[in-house]
């Protein structure tokens, strides 16, 4: 038990002052088309000053008080920032003029917020594990219900272990499977769930774990345990996924984000000094004012999912990810002409990319990586940056928000070609070892040619898929017929280009679905007339 003093106690246990964000901005609640089928009369609304402000409360008090992590690497700007360079390689140094937040904190709290998976990376005694315990804590648990539901791993780690035993008196008494009872471990039935060290777990009992992350529930002898929807945590020494046991890329692809556990600053070590002095453990000072009750992490998720999005923002974004996938030495079929057909083929990659010749590789973004993303990702992407945007009082996902959570989620998923002429550019080397500032440097360089090519303000498909959206009915075989006639002059305008890109692959495979629809509709006006 800590031997605080109730003076002590109550100058760790203070939450900051609210307003947190002084500027943040009202949310304006929106028309959703849940609100149609819901009979929740919040539903489709979003509190000012409310749930958000108390999630911002939490990320103050555990930087302040919690966790010593005075960094702040998810920057925002409010006005043009102070830069300085430093050292031989003249790394710049941005002073953020907005508040900005330390990631290793921060996406932890988001995921709290949104139920997703988090790992988290980093050598032995950096905090990994606290900062899931603290989730926990915040969750409404106790410190005895956290620590006794964190499942450590180790090699010799069996299904039972992780899941629960068959009860020896069923296992006696019955005439079939179906007749033998489980003694699910407690953890299961949690809203935060632990996981420590999860590349040590043996690759049989990973593909157990799997189940319980990916569809909520346990099996053993035919029993089904149906887990709650929950945040996870999982922790590893290794930032490269390895371990006593290499995961499993099923386990892998289901990690929502991965985060790095930071240095200890030892400009800090009197707060170091002053934990022992004080025998301070933050668990056991948690406010009251910040620990979210279940109905109210619930009522979070659903006003995180109403945080819209704007189409400029979607656009940029579905740019950006039109890069990736496309790669034509696989097929001779657009269709087929993807990394995923590639890399099903057994061929190596760098000699297939050889293939390539008269590009320019450097401009084609699509060269940096090794695979495309799946639309899990992209779902995962869009619901952490509403969640981030939420934690900031916007009544809106900005531009901003979703470059600061694009590194931390695809961080594990974007694999990066390290042999592409990009890596070799003067001052590019250290992207091959920090993926963080090479994501974000992808999708900046995305944006660059968003905006270079003026598809903000002039995007022909896009218009297309306009049209089509409000609907076929009442079209005339007139119109059908100038709808596709202008498709299949734009086609023809894409193919005097020349060099293919990925956008350009997913534009005119949009183009031939919009003509096949078209296409089918006319062929049902001749018949009904």
């Amino acid at each position: 038990m800590s031997h605080l003093s109730d003076f002590a106690r109550a100058m760790l246990g203070k939450i900051p002052a609210s307003p947190t964000n002084p500027r943040s901005v009202d949310h304006q609640p929106g028309f959703k088309i849940e609100d149609l089928f819901s009979d929740d009369p919040a539903a489709g609304t979003i509190e000012v000053g409310g749930l958000d402000e108390k999630l911002r409360q939490a990320y103050f008090w555990v930087t302040n008080t919690a966790i010593i992590s005075p960094f702040y690497d998810i920057e925002y700007h409010e006005e043009a920032p102070r830069t300085f360079q430093f050292g031989d390689s003249k790394f710049e140094l941005t002073l953020p003029t907005g508040q900005s937040y330390s990631s290793f904190v921060l996406i932890p709290l988001l995921n709290l917020a949104v139920r997703g998976r988090c790992l988290i990376v980093g050598g032995p005694g950096r905090g990994k594990t606290a900062t899931a315990v603290l989730m926990g804590l915040l969750a409404g648990y106790s410190q005895l219900e956290v620590k006794r539901a964190i499942q450590h791993g180790q090699p010799q780690m069996t299904i039972a272990d992780l899941l629960g035993n068959p009860l020896p008196s069923d296992m006696m008494k019955a005439e079939n499977i179906g007749d033998i009872r489980i003694s699910w471990r407690k953890w299961l039935s949690m809203r935060v769930k632990i996981i420590d060290e999860y590349n040590r777990i043996p690759t049989r009992t990973q593909s157990a774990l799997l189940t319980v992350l990916a569809d909520n529930y346990a099996e053993i002898l035919d029993q089904v345990y149906e887990c709650p929807e929950a945040a996870w945590y999982l922790t590893a020494n290794d930032d490269g996924g390895g371990g006593t046991y290499q995961v499993i890329e099923a386990l892998r692809d289901r990690i929502d984000v991965v985060i790095r556990a930071f240095h200890f600053n030892t400009r800090f070590i009197a707060d170091l000094q002053q934990r022992i002095e004080l025998s301070f453990r933050p668990e056991e000072v948690i406010p009251r004012e910040i620990i979210f009750s279940e109905e109210e992490l619930t009522r979070m998720n659903r006003a995180i999912r109403n945080v819209p999005i704007d189409t400029s923002v979607r656009r940029a974004l579905e740019f950006f990810c039109r890069h990736f996938e496309y790669f034509e030495p696989s097929s001779p079929r657009l269709e087929y002409m993807t990394k995923d057909t590639a890399k099903l083929s057994g061929r190596d990659f760098g000699l297939l990319l050889k293939e390539i010749t008269g590009k320019d590789l450097i401009k084609d973004l699509g060269a940096q990586t090794h695979n495309g993303l799946s639309v899990r990702k992209l779902m995962t992407i869009i619901m952490f940056s509403k969640a981030l945007a939420f934690f900031r009082g916007s009544s809106f996902v900005g531009m901003e928000d979703m470059r600061q959570m694009i590194p931390f989620v695809l961080h594990d998923t974007l694999v990066p070609h390290l042999e592409a002429p990009f890596f070799d550019q003067p001052g590019h080397d250290s992207y091959r070892i920090d993926r963080i500032s090479w994501l974000r440097k992808l999708f900046d360089l995305s944006n660059a040619e968003y905006y270079r090519l003026n598809l903000q303000n002039d995007d022909p498909v896009g218009v297309f898929e306009e049209e089509f959206r409000a609907g076929l009915d009442g079209l005339s075989l007139k119109e059908v017929e100038k709808r596709l006639n202008a498709i299949e002059r734009y086609l023809g305008t894409l193919a005097k280009t020349g060099k293919m890109f990925g956008h350009l692959a997913d534009d005119i495979l949009t183009l031939k679905y919009l003509h096949q629809r078209y296409t089918n509709y006319r062929r049902w006006l001749k018949w009904n007339s």
